[in-house]
């Protein structure tokens, strides 16, 4: 582990690329085994070759997804509250936060878990599909929520890992979740045939199991810290801050979900093949972000951490390099779908018009790494320093101008309107965080 994980010096240390890369190598690795859980439990269910059972199941995944975000702040909040924790040397409140944290996953997992019947009905209503895809739906999202408290308990756990700096063990944590995931997939819905129904239970099985090994490894680290009072468990300033950053979180969240799916409705405007093409280049965007996600984390981390410890110049750095290694993982990216996009869209879709328009759009794809870096990257210092209001701010700001782009552009150049209302969007939260971030380093230290 990196030298500056360790909490001997915790009010002192210097952010170095090994620093950066110590928490962002190892969390792209374990991001990017989420579209490969995906990949593979589509993979099985399509081995039964009925498109129902794949409508369904990439519907109610679709479902899952956008409820799930809205509490990802337990993962990003808790890894900045327990950064600057760690960075002010503050042992009981990174415990306290991160029991905080789970005292608010097991109340929130539990209500999911009870309204899973009232989810899959209301996801069977909007998604309007056909009475077998809505069956199949109905049954992933009924299983799949029961491991709503195992999910969120998991969030807490990788943020307190994360916001120790600790991203090998964030890696393992991951690789242990969605490696059971896997192997149980082909178990329960290839080998015993259970279909979606097995695809669903590998998910609360991989999620239960990693729940109790993250929890192990977590608590017998507190047996040998101080012991936590019970007063400063229960402080109700501290959750109340809490509660206050993680709204913000997910009103962030909301409109970035918001965004996305007026992007996708404008595109069905444009007929059915555009849409698949941009779906597909859509794809390579997220994958793009998985990368960019890592940066960010280090980003949270390390800035969180110089908060804690009122050292501006480590905050500063933490900012240059993070934003240095993102900016050159950007462009790499950019570089390969500008060189290599009409092959990879070709492996991702066999259809000859959706290909021809997909290669059209191509370097409008291929430039949203470059012109979201920032933005992921800002997100990522404002969330480990938790200035969340100007997060949430700049981020509704971002998305009325989206709103106004798209209104003037796609009307009048089509579907090259709308990827530029995109990367107009992109750019507004990037600069304006930036913006901000400059009159917040006035006050912050």
């Amino acid at each position: 582990m990196d030298k500056g994980a360790s909490p001997a010096d915790a009010s002192s240390f210097v952010v170095t690329n090994r620093s950066v890369l110590a928490i962002a190598v190892p969390m792209t690795l374990a991001y990017l085994t989420t579209p490969l859980l995906g990949l593979v439990g589509t993979a099985v269910v399509g081995q039964f070759g009925d498109a129902a059972l794949l409508g369904g199941l990439a519907a109610g995944a679709l479902i899952f997804d956008v409820v799930f975000t809205s509490f990802n702040f337990l993962r990003s909040g808790t890894t900045g509250l327990v950064a600057q924790a760690f960075g002010r040397g503050d042992a009981l409140e990174e415990q306290a936060v991160f029991w905080r944290a789970v005292l608010i996953a097991i109340v929130a997992g539990i209500v999911l878990a009870a309204l899973s019947p009232l989810v899959a009905t209301g996801g069977q209503w909007f998604m309007d599909a056909g009475p077998r895809v809505s069956d199949a739906m109905g049954v992933y999202i009924r299983i799949r929520l029961l491991a709503a408290p195992f999910s969120l308990i998991n969030y807490a756990i990788l943020g307190y890992v994360l916001g120790r700096g600790e991203g090998g063990l964030g890696l393992m944590l991951q690789l242990v979740l969605n490696g059971i995931n896997i192997a149980l997939c082909f178990l329960l819905g290839l080998e015993l045939g259970w279909g979606v129904a097995g695809v669903a239970w590998a998910t609360v099985t991989g999620e239960f199991l990693a729940m109790l090994l993250g929890l192990a490894i977590v608590v017998m680290r507190f047996r040998v810290a101080p012991r936590l009072p019970r007063h400063r468990l229960l402080d109700m300033s501290a959750f109340l801050r809490m509660l206050s950053l993680n709204r913000d979180i997910m009103i962030r969240s909301f409109s970035l979900l918001a965004a996305f799916a007026l992007f996708t409705r404008q595109g069905a405007q444009f007929g059915t093949v555009t849409l698949a093409a941009n779906a597909v280049l859509m794809n390579f965007f997220l994958v793009a972000g998985y990368f960019l996600d890592g940066f960010a984390t280090a980003a949270e981390q390390l800035a969180g951490r110089a908060i804690g410890a009122r050292a501006a110049a480590p905050f500063r750095q933490a900012v240059r390099l993070t934003l240095f290694w993102g900016l050159g993982l950007a462009a790499v990216a950019t570089f390969i779908l500008l060189q290599g996009g009409a092959d990879l869209v070709a492996l991702v879709t066999t259809s000859q018009d959706v290909r021809d328009v997909a290669d059209i759009y191509m370097p409008w794809a291929a430039f949203t790494a470059l012109s979201g870096v920032l933005a992921f990257q800002m997100d990522g210092v404002f969330i480990g320093a938790t200035w969340s209001r100007d997060m949430r701010n700049m981020m509704l700001l971002s998305f009325l101008v989206f709103v106004a782009a798209l209104l003037t552009l796609a009307p009048a150049f089509g579907n090259n309107g709308l990827w530029a209302a995109l990367h107009i969007f992109l750019l507004t939260r990037g600069f304006s965080l930036f913006a901000i971030l400059r009159l917040r380093l006035r006050t912050a230290f």
